[in-house]
């Protein structure tokens, strides 16, 4: 039979060119000079006897030939890439690299890591650089733990994780103040309170006081882009937040801060493994997401 498909290096530079939209910043992630690049699409071009590119000074623009070329490959090149990287190395099936939204990483993950060293201590675990937009293009991560909705990554195996209760918390003297004035008999009248929030999430209020019976918008509050600063913030009763419960579950239980109303309230979003489907299978990774679902869930039912 005859083999119509171009070299696999010639594939590689031109959908990391296709998908970077510059020979330059294709070349520095493929480790070669920008001519390779160059020569490499133009040797393809030459085998399929068309063009597949074109260069301007706005950057690289996909023909119609181009970009059924990459639509048809970017995604087995890919899978081709990762099982190649894992077979190179049998370390590779005990060697796991994920990558973590850092508050959870920091506040929620790494406590709970050693229970995970106990259960597997032949597996390696690093954590790779956390993109928010993460697509696994790279050979690494493996899997990362992401924020937002399960169904944003259709072409990921994806399991929920936590994350998506949110609960109301301040500081001890100003609930016992309040309550010896007779006040926070019911939720309203947080309305009143000077309101702290996520920056990356400014409804978060509006869904609580939707969720618990509270008409009306909320005041304009404190916007801090950092959970722990917004724990920081309430310790020193600048006024109260709205945080996810599994991020501030230890602050409540040692009693560094109190939840007034203490509803459940849900939202949509939450923390959300996420593997490429090729690697869902990958030993150390299997174990690992048969690990973090469990304790998961324990806390998931605890809380």
């Amino acid at each position: 039979m005859k083999i119509h498909s171009p070299s696999m290096s010639e594939l590689h530079a031109f959908t990391t060119a296709a998908r970077l939209g510059s020979f330059t910043k294709a070349a520095e992630t493929l480790c070669l000079t920008q001519g390779a690049v160059s020569r490499a699409i133009s040797r393809l071009e030459t085998h399929f006897g068309q063009p597949l590119m074109k260069r301007s000074a706005h950057g690289l623009t996909l023909t119609d030939a181009g970009r059924r070329l990459a639509d048809a490959t970017a995604e087995p090149l890919q899978a081709i890439e990762s099982i190649s990287s894992e077979l190179r190395s049998t370390a590779g099936r005990q060697h796991l690299s994920l990558a973590v939204v850092p508050t959870l990483a920091s506040v929620w993950l790494v406590p709970r890591l050693p229970d995970f060293h106990r259960r597997h201590p032949e597996i390696t675990l690093s954590f790779a650089a956390y993109r928010r937009d993460e697509d696994f293009s790279q050979a690494t991560p493996h899997a990362a733990i992401l924020s937002g909705l399960p169904h944003q990554w259709p072409q990921c195996h994806s399991d929920y994780l936590l994350g998506r209760e949110i609960v109301v918390i301040c500081h001890p003297d100003r609930l016992q103040a309040r309550k010896a004035a007779g006040l926070w008999t019911d939720p309203g009248q947080l309305l009143q309170e000077p309101l702290l929030y996520h920056a990356n999430a400014p409804d978060n209020w509006q869904r609580w006081f939707d969720s618990v019976g509270v008409a009306g918008k909320p005041p304009p509050g404190t916007a801090l882009d950092q959970v722990s600063i917004l724990v920081r913030a309430v310790m020193a009763d600048m006024g109260i937040a709205v945080l996810q419960r599994c991020l501030v579950r230890d602050e409540i239980a040692t009693g560094r801060v109190v939840s007034p109303f203490d509803i459940p309230v849900s939202l949509d979003r939450g923390y959300v493994l996420c593997c490429p489907q090729q690697r869902k299978d990958h030993p150390a990774l299997s174990a690992f997401r048969a690990w973090i679902l469990e304790v998961a869930a324990r806390e998931r039912q605890a809380a």
